[in-house]
């Protein structure tokens, strides 16, 4: 069972988090530019608010599905690494491995560097840049939060805290200004239930209007890589993914409404126009500067969020002896693997100067949503072993069997929709992937724990524990 007195389980990293700081993370990584962009397209193809409406409720519901699975799972396995340790207590370590090989030389920098380059340019609407002056605040927007997050963990965790509950009291007050001042009109919202003329056909609107909302709604996931440093993870992981994802769907819910409210839909010509649109609507001339430094508000939360996420499957890597056994390495008195969130800084900035990665990127996300699929279906052999009592326990699934399929369902969905899309740049990204399994083969051959931070065995997981209140 799990405790609540002994804080040092996983050596090297102490559990100083608590529920908000996990949902914070939640909130912070998934709300970025994308709420300003994808309620225009979804409003254009669907062609009827009660559409908008159901496609973020299934969003939120398959989330929900999916979060009890990952709350489960970083409840059973309360390790630093999230994925990368349900792909290898399932599947072994060379999943695991491949996991971390893409992330670590791929996703994790690729998308670190898009969200500080998508920063840049709306920091451009505030005043005139050049593109390499643009590039200049993307990289030093990456070194910023960072270095936040190698000071320590407490600084880094307050960051985010006070960047989430910025972000959701604007989007807040953005909801409630809209609807008040009544600048807008209740008839952009009729025909409510049948789709307008000109619209999309409604199979098609859906798979679409899925595709983004299931993007908008990426990377609640990314909370269960803090485990190693939540305190009581069997009920605070879980807790908190469930609260940061129906945030996510509440808030989505309501932006779209005020935009739409604000908006003609005959006036929806472009996303960005959109913004702009609903901005100026709401602030006048001064519209678009208000929506410029909202985004970058909510950037910087995403920003500060994968400062805490991603370099846990690095550091959990090189603890399991699949990576330098110096990346495990912990600041003792800032309790923050800093070298591991460096190598994540440095190639994003270097992805960010050459300004090449969104291409590269968008090669990668039908591997990237196989990986998280194949973490989603490891719910089903680490629960038959757990009945079988290979490892003992009295904990459950919640919702099992239809939580796990209410999530891989759409993951499913939108990869065959990727590949029958674009099946040459899903091919070369799985081929970079294949290329990581001779490079597993060695490592595996050669690997050697990290002695200053040994993974958990059932002993210590079963003693996990908590201290103090949460932060």
């Amino acid at each position: 069972m799990l405790g609540d007195t002994n804080q040092a389980n996983e050596p090297g990293l102490a559990r100083r988090l608590g529920l908000a700081t996990a949902t914070a993370l939640v909130v912070g990584e998934v709300i970025g530019v994308g709420i300003f962009l994808t309620p225009a397209e979804m409003a254009r193809t669907l062609g009827s608010p009660f559409w908008l409406l159901a496609v973020w409720l299934t969003m939120g519901a398959s989330a929900i599905g999916g979060a009890l699975c990952f709350g489960a799972l970083a409840a059973r396995y309360p390790e630093a690494g999230g994925l990368y340790v349900y792909l290898r207590e399932a599947y072994g370590p060379r999943a695991a491995f491949l996991y971390g090989w893409l992330s670590l030389l791929v996703t994790d920098p690729g998308l670190t560097a898009m969200l500080a380059v998508g920063l840049a340019n709306y920091a451009a609407h505030l005043a005139p840049l050049s593109v390499w002056q643009m590039r200049g605040v993307a990289v030093a927007a990456i070194v910023a939060l960072a270095a936040v997050n190698m000071v320590g963990i407490a600084i880094g965790a307050g960051v985010l805290r006070v960047l989430a509950a910025l972000k959701l009291g604007l989007l807040g007050f953005l909801v409630v200004w809209g609807f008040a001042m009544g600048r807008g009109d209740w008839s952009n919202l009729t025909p409510f239930w049948a789709q307008r003329p000109g619209s999309e056909p409604l199979a098609k609107a859906l798979a679409g209007g899925l595709i983004m909302a299931f993007v908008s709604f990426g990377g609640w996931w990314d909370a269960s890589k803090i485990a190693g440093e939540v305190r009581d993870p069997r009920r605070t992981l879980p807790r908190a993914l469930m609260l940061g994802v129906s945030i996510v769907t509440v808030v989505y819910i309501a932006v779209s409404l005020v935009f739409l409210y604000l908006v003609p839909a005959e006036r929806i010509a472009s996303d960005k126009a959109f913004a702009a649109l609903a901005g100026q609507a709401l602030f006048g001339r001064t519209g678009e500067v208000v929506f410029a430094s909202l985004v970058i508000l909510s950037v910087a939360g995403s920003l500060a969020a994968v400062f805490l996420a991603f370099p846990r499957v690095y550091y959990a890597m090189a603890r399991d002896g699949l990576f330098f056994a110096s990346i495990a390495a912990v600041t003792p008195r800032r309790g923050t693997p800093t070298r591991a969130i460096a190598i994540q800084a440095l190639l994003a900035a270097s992805l960010a100067m050459t300004g090449t990665f969104e291409e590269i990127l968008s090669y990668f996300m039908a591997p990237t949503l196989v990986f998280l699929a194949l973490t989603l279906t490891a719910v089903f052999p680490l629960r038959s072993r757990w009945r079988r009592g290979a490892e003992p326990t009295d904990w459950e699934i919640p919702g099992y069997p239809i939580s796990p399929w209410l999530f891989l369902v759409p993951v499913l969905a939108v990869i065959a929709l990727q590949i029958l899309r674009n099946p040459v740049r899903a091919s070369i990204g799985l081929s970079v992937v294949a290329l990581g399994v001779p490079v597993s083969a060695w490592v595996l051959a050669h690997r050697h724990t990290a002695e200053t931070a040994p993974p958990l065995d059932l002993a210590d997981r079963e003693s996990v524990s908590t201290i103090g209140t949460n932060s």
